[in-house]
């Protein structure tokens, strides 16, 4: 029988608060933006074991995709297209607990049931998004949005 291993972990946001410090150490004194963005998702993944963690960069008028953790993904996506291209038209973090329900959700992997983007923005302008895929519904919530918003100030891009 498997045990769940976050509740040997702590709770979601003690887990957060346990990893920012180890995030900060990780990009102190790394200038390189694809070696920062590959740490934080390998350690946001290893902390949460989320089916998809990665980095989608702005790049003339798509999101092309940078360094992840999870199976194979979208490699482009333009904006206002699905939950990634809306994320970075309205600047705004989107929340979707069944993403079926998204309207023109693109489905990079079938086994993606929730998500949360959240836009990377430097100078008002949106140069990145976090998207986080899981292959659970309803898997994020205020507390995920509070604390991936933190980790991402601390990229500097």
């Amino acid at each position: 029988m498997a045990e769940d291993l976050s509740i040997l972990k702590g709770s979601k946001a003690e887990q957060y608060r346990s990893l920012i410090p180890q995030m900060k150490g990780l990009l102190e004194g790394e200038s390189d933006i694809i070696a920062n963005l590959a740490n934080v998702t390998a350690a946001l993944k290893e902390q949460f074991n989320w089916l998809w963690v990665g980095f989608y960069l702005v790049k003339e008028e798509e999101l092309v995709l940078a360094p992840f953790q999870g199976p194979v993904a979208c490699t482009r996506i333009r904006k206002g297209r699905g939950v990634c291209g809306t994320s970075w038209a309205t600047a705004t973090t989107i929340i979707v607990t069944d993403v079926e329900q998204f309207p023109g959700h693109i489905a990079c992997s079938s086994l993606s049931k929730s998500e949360i983007v959240i836009p990377v923005i430097r100078n008002k302008e949106v140069v990145a998004v976090l998207d986080v895929d899981s292959e659970h519904l309803s898997h994020f919530d205020a507390t995920d949005q509070q604390y991936l918003e933190e980790i991402i100030e601390l990229i500097h891009f």
